[in-house]
């Protein structure tokens, strides 16, 4: 093939060098599970936020900073994490990550009250940050390209189960433990992750003469930059946005950062984030993919829990084993996705994907507040089966085809853009949730008048039911009242729901744009 000439010595087609070291393989399995760790404590926390706030003694506005404090620091960290792979060398640094994440989660365990807690959260998503990308670039640079079907799908998996099934996860520690097992859970792993990677991790070696031309300025603008960004998606949509000071300060920071950091990678002589990796067709156009995944992973990871909770009135627990059914249908999938990217086009098992996880959120257009594990079951399978088809061959189409040493740096990257894009997926169905639900309540108010044969009879319902209770009428009108404003949240889902199918449809036209990766086998035809 013509291809052949250019893969990289990792890709080579000799049959010898075609074999996975079980020795590299081990390593390179157990620093997947300090991914999962890494990646599962994003929302692992979530449906326990009740009780940590109850066991800390916090206001629910202060609770919520256990997430954000975790989402800030990781979305910091990773894009660093390239120039610290290449200085301290992929053992040394992933160790540091897994023995921090470690310590801090201890610490969170321990937390007293709501402050420290907070700090030990953002130390833990800093320090944990790093274990994300060094494996997406270990994947794409120790093995040979023949094996990118086999390991691609595992490290996919990690990267959509793991926050899938953290609200499961959390669900099922805190109802039968307490909240802190959610962060001591860690520490046994943690500990052997660690020891297993500096033992049997040798993938390069560290560049430590890199550290010398660190640029601190550079770290300074991109922490103050992707920090506010991520502090005004997350805090915008229940503030207003620029209506609250806080976000428009923020907002304006972010702005001012983002001028400096732009300018700063691109006139500094060692970057701390090497941005010219977008100039790559393939992945600039994956990173695009990515982010708009990220959206549709987290979105969905957020919108079914709250529907469940708010609607349905189902505890962490029912929500989590609700929940489960997605979860399930990727880890059964990812075999199924690997396989098929060794004979397949990967653009069109992305496009493929991307379309089912629309039809999936087609068919939640339709909800009602009757809608329970059944009628949620089909959605979350086509949610489960686009997610893996279209986030595991994206991975492949975008670090696969780069050249080894750019690998370390475009991963960071990669990694970046699926978290903003759920930052911004958040930010957007907080919005539509809002502004519909207003939107129905008014439009409901409206028909629910004296006119109205059918709101007269539910209030007279209503006024029987609580007749000699106390004032039957304004016990009625408040009962009608909540009636009206749940059936309008209902329909803001609905909305919600058809506008993340239509985001999906049209985005499975921008794989057009991708270039045909090439043969998985490079040279070696046939991999059998």
């Amino acid at each position: 093939m013509a291809n052949a000439t250019t893969a990289s010595p990792a890709m080579t087609a000799d049959p010898a060098s075609e074999r996975i070291a079980p020795k590299r393989l081990f390593a390179f399995i157990i620093m997947v599970f300090g991914m999962f760790m890494s990646i599962l404590d994003i929302q692992i926390v979530s449906a326990s936020l009740s009780e940590i706030q109850a066991g800390l003694s916090a206001s629910s506005s202060e609770v919520s900073w256990v997430q954000t404090a975790y989402l800030i620091a990781e979305v910091i960290a990773i894009p660093l994490s390239g120039f610290l792979s290449r200085a301290f060398g992929t053992r040394l640094l992933f160790a540091i990550s897994a023995a921090g994440f470690t310590a801090s989660s201890l610490l969170c365990g321990f937390a007293t009250t709501i402050e420290k807690m907070i700090v030990w959260r953002a130390l833990q998503g800093f320090l944990g940050a790093g274990m994300i990308p060094t494996v997406f670039a270990s994947a794409y640079t120790v093995f040979p390209r023949t094996k990118f079907h086999i390991v691609g799908p595992i490290i996919g998996l990690v990267a959509t189960l793991a926050p899938t099934i953290g609200p499961t996860v959390g669900g099922y520690i805190t109802d039968l433990m307490s909240w802190n097992w959610l962060f001591f859970i860690n520490v046994v792993p943690g500990i052997g992750i660690t020891i297993g990677v500096l033992a049997l991790v040798d993938f390069d070696e560290p560049q430590f003469e890199l550290l010398d031309r660190f640029d601190w300025w550079g770290l300074l603008f991109m922490a103050s930059f992707l920090g506010t960004l991520e502090h005004v998606l997350e805090e915008g949509p229940q503030y207003e946005w620029m209506q609250d000071t806080s976000v428009a300060i923020c907002a304006w920071i972010c702005a001012i950062s983002a001028i400096a950091f732009f300018w700063r990678v691109f006139t500094v002589e060692e970057p701390i984030v090497n941005l010219r990796t977008f100039s790559d067709r393939n992945f600039a156009v994956g990173c695009t993919l990515q982010f708009c995944i990220g959206i549709g992973l987290y979105g969905l990871t957020y919108i079914y829990p709250l529907y469940l909770a708010q609607v349905r009135g189902y505890s962490a627990l029912m929500i989590g084993e609700t929940m489960f059914v997605s979860g399930i249908t990727m880890f059964l999938v990812a075999p199924l996705v690997g396989r098929l990217m060794a004979t397949l086009d990967m653009r069109y098992m992305i496009a493929f994907g991307l379309i089912v996880f629309a039809i999936g959120s087609y068919q939640m257009t339709w909800i009602t507040r009757e809608y329970d594990f059944y009628e949620l079951l089909v959605p979350q399978i086509l949610r489960g089966v686009g997610m893996m088809f279209a986030m595991v061959p994206t991975n492949n189409v975008a670090l696969g085809t780069l050249p080894p040493d750019r690998v370390k740096n475009a991963s960071g990257l990669f990694n970046l853009m699926r978290n903003l894009g759920g930052a911004v997926g958040l930010a957007v169905i907080n919005t539509v949730l809002n502004d519909r639900t207003d939107l129905h309540i008014a439009r409901l108010q409206e028909r629910v008048t004296w006119g109205n044969a059918t709101a007269t009879e539910t209030l007279s319902m209503f006024m029987q039911k609580f007749q000699g209770l106390g004032d039957s009428t304004l016990m009625a009108m408040k009962q009608l009242s909540q009636l009206v404003h749940r059936q309008a949240v209902v329909m803001s889902f609905g909305d919600t729901f058809l506008m993340l199918t239509l985001f999906y449809l049209g985005l499975s036209l921008l794989v057009a744009l991708l270039n045909k990766p090439a043969s998985p086998f490079g040279a070696g035809g046939d991999a059998h």
